[in-house]
């Protein structure tokens, strides 16, 4: 009896990475023998297993940011992926070059992809104390950026004598 699939995997974006982990698959047993065989292999099946994992995470977790953070870890592991099938072929240890596949497929899963994020709620969020989810025009912007360091700010109140020493004129750093 076939297992009931999770919610997260009947997403069209789940669909299509499960074509993507597909693709690498055969992409790796496809490579030839080579110093850089398992390495481009453990790169390129991670990334795809990374892209299933973080789509069910963004599903998961309801807050806007953490959703938004996994949408752009699943971003890298793409390009990643999609890099190192471009290595394999500019070095030729493909047997065939999937890079066009692999371009096609990466397409049409950015399709899905974009569609995915657009749907988060972006209400459904709370400031993350890195100031980059929120409009600088908000007051939790505001808030952040007064919390945030300023270098000016912090070396304005220091004195270029209190860090030498006043008969030496050494930095007083070099003694410790």
């Amino acid at each position: 009896m076939p297992r009931k699939l999770r919610k997260y995997e009947t997403l069209p974006v789940y669909q299509k990475s499960q074509e993507l982990f597909d693709l690498v698959d055969v992409i790796s047993e496809a490579l030839k023998e080579d110093d850089m065989k398992e390495s481009l292999s453990v790169q390129m099946c991670s990334n795809a297993a990374l892209i299933q994992a973080k789509i069910a995470g963004a599903e998961g977790g309801g807050l806007y940011s953490l959703r938004m953070q996994n949408a752009v870890l699943i971003k890298l592991a793409v390009q990643d992926m999609f890099n190192a099938v471009s290595f394999a072929s500019m070095v030729k240890i493909n047997e065939e070059d999937y890079v066009q596949l692999m371009r096609d497929k990466v397409e049409e899963f950015r399709i899905e992809f974009v569609a995915w994020i657009r749907g988060f709620d972006k209400t459904y969020d709370i400031p993350d104390n890195w100031a980059i989810r929120f409009d600088t025009s908000t007051p939790e912007q505001e808030k952040m950026e007064e919390l945030m360091f300023d270098e000016d700010r912090f070396f304005e109140d220091f004195d270029e004598d209190d860090f030498t020493d006043d008969e030496t004129g050494d930095d007083d750093l070099d003694d410790k």
